[in-house]
């Protein structure tokens, strides 16, 4: 934790012990100190004389007054101290104390803002996981933002994070995905093969079986188990490289790609039923095999086996949180569709079921997002004439507006996405203005070096003394705690609307001080420092949600 955020928590251990020398108030009392909304209420307030009365036995301005006799402000720069109200004190800091933190980022460069808060728990996020059977569309690129900022901001954070991509390589999909890519190999035979009725018809399924015709010829005219196979892995594998190159375009890369079907493979599936049924939570009932899922808060239970012996899609999800249990993670966070709402807690059921613990497990449901563009909502690609992809978006926004506007909504909300104001030049579009201010820096320094100024790393800077000054310190000093509330709270929309606060404080600071100034040679380089400590800190944030930070517009 940087020096300023100290000592807001030196300034509650020396709260505490002052109001412990005051009486007994029992060891589960906490002091609070917030930051005022209304600056004229100092930089720190505690309401602890209010929540003391009762304990007491005195009136909260008596026990303030008390308490700010004790205080030592000189330790702990403090200009004054002012009881407000019924018995608030507020605290009115000495801001020359802020500029410690500019030595501390320079010194950090791309290290500040982490943190160890996490001690390094072992998280494992699950998102995206789309079937490998075509392409990622908008549903799968908001999911994929929230997926991987979230995981930035937690590896920030002090978290072990692995980012996992959940293959769906063993259900009817990609049955059909093979089938429809034999169809099209026998029609470049001269076979008159008819489409599956739930089959693919894109033109990547036609690509694959070109593919697959140009390598093996008529080889696999006849039907054969071997031909299957080597048709089935050679589709997923086309698809889920697509997959990969586009996530990996957009800046979304995983740890590891975990296979449905290995669950199969490794008996795993199976063991998963046997565990349940170890534990007496599995009954037969109409030919079919239930888990006792009411037993654990689900409003009913659910089948695992159908009658005609196959599986529901909830048993090998049930093999695979067991899977991602055994590997030691202490958290789960799945990021999932809209769609899968009423999933959640028949999941939750068979992990507290198993592991007694349903809390190791969190879902984020991602909202469904409407694309829309001169004032009407688009669905279709002017390219394919299907839905929209995210390669389409990519080529139509760019990769830092669309990452910058999906994680700026909270993913329980639905959201309309503006490509007008995404595409839009100007301080109106958010990453814009963000992108604005940090190629703005860039410039700062980089005509002050042309003029032979260069900033300094000093242990105090008495000429950064202004409010808007102290405005862009008191921001930066936030930024750790902002990390850690998001990854707490699991919320990157944190990180989004604390790059736009720093723009606009780093903006109304440029707009009121000449930072080079040849007169002033010694203020010149203490400003230049405080610049250099922003452009860090603004480029630190913008890479916790996957966007660029570039040095020119």
């Amino acid at each position: 934790m940087n020096k300023i955020l100290s000592l807001q928590e030196d300034i509650k251990d020396h709260l505490r012990k002052i109001i412990s020398n005051l009486g007994e108030v029992g060891s589960n009392f906490k002091v609070i100190l917030e930051e005022p909304k209304e600056i004229e209420n100092g930089d720190y307030s505690t309401n602890c004389a209010m929540q003391l009365a009762k304990i007491l036995k005195m009136s909260p301005r008596n026990i303030a007054e008390e308490i700010v006799k004790k205080i030592d402000k000189e330790v702990y720069y403090i200009e004054r101290i002012e009881i407000a109200g019924p018995g608030f004190i507020n605290f009115y800091m000495n801001n020359n104390y802020l500029t410690k933190i500019v030595k501390e980022v320079i010194t950090l460069g791309n290290e500040y803002g982490k943190t160890t808060y996490g001690n390094m728990s072992k998280v494992n996020v699950e998102f995206v996981s789309a079937n490998p059977t075509g392409d990622l569309h908008l549903g799968h690129a908001r999911g994929a933002a929230i997926g991987d900022c979230l995981c930035r901001i937690l590896d920030c954070a002090g978290y072990n994070v692995t980012r996992e991509y959940y293959i769906n390589d063993a259900g009817n999909q990609i049955k059909n995905l093979t089938l429809s890519t034999i169809a099209r190999y026998e029609q470049l035979l001269k076979k008159d093969s008819k489409m599956p009725e739930d089959g693919y018809r894109g033109q990547d399924i036609i690509d694959i079986a070109q593919k697959l015709f140009s390598i093996y010829k008529n080889k696999y005219e006849l039907n054969s188990e071997e031909r299957y196979q080597i048709f089935r892995d050679f589709a997923k594998q086309y698809e889920l490289d697509k997959i990969k190159q586009d996530l990996a375009d957009y800046n979304v890369l995983f740890d590891v790609w975990s296979s449905e079907n290995s669950l199969y493979e490794q008996n795993k599936v199976n063991r998963a039923i046997d565990k349940l049924s170890q534990k007496g939570y599995v009954y037969e009932s109409e030919g079919a095999t239930w888990f006792k899922s009411t037993e654990f808060g689900d409003d009913k239970d659910r089948v695992l086996r159908k009658s005609d012996n196959s599986l529901t899609y909830l048993t090998p999800d049930i093999a695979y949180h067991i899977d991602k249990l055994e590997r030691g993670f202490d958290k789960l966070i799945n990021v999932l569709g809209a769609d899968h709402h009423g999933y959640v807690p028949r999941l939750k059921a068979a992990i507290e079921c198993l592991s007694g613990d349903s809390g190791k497990l969190e879902v984020l449901i991602i909202q469904m997002v409407r694309l829309i563009k001169n004032g009407e909502e688009y669905k279709m690609s002017k390219r394919s004439g299907k839905a929209l992809t995210i390669r389409d978006l990519i080529d139509e926004v760019g990769v830092d507006a669309i990452r910058y506007f999906f994680a700026m909504r909270s993913c329980d909300s639905q959201m309309d996405f503006d490509v007008d104001l995404a595409t839009k030049k100007s301080n109106d579009n958010p990453v814009y203005y963000a992108q604005y201010a940090h190629a703005r820096i860039c410039s700062i320094l980089r005509q002050a070096e042309e003029k032979k100024l260069y900033y300094a790393k000093l242990d105090s800077y008495q000429n950064i003394n202004s409010e808007k000054s102290y405005a862009v310190l008191k921001k930066i000093a936030e930024f750790p705690k902002i990390v850690i509330d998001a990854a707490t709270k699991r919320i990157p929309h944190r990180i989004t609307n604390y790059i736009n606060d720093l723009a606009s404080v780093f903006h109304s600071f440029y707009n009121a001080e000449k930072v080079i100034n040849k007169d002033n040679i010694d203020k010149s380089i203490e400003l230049l420092a405080l610049v250099k400590a922003t452009q860090i800190t603004l480029k630190n944030s913008m890479a916790l949600i996957g966007v660029n930070a570039p040095e020119k517009m």
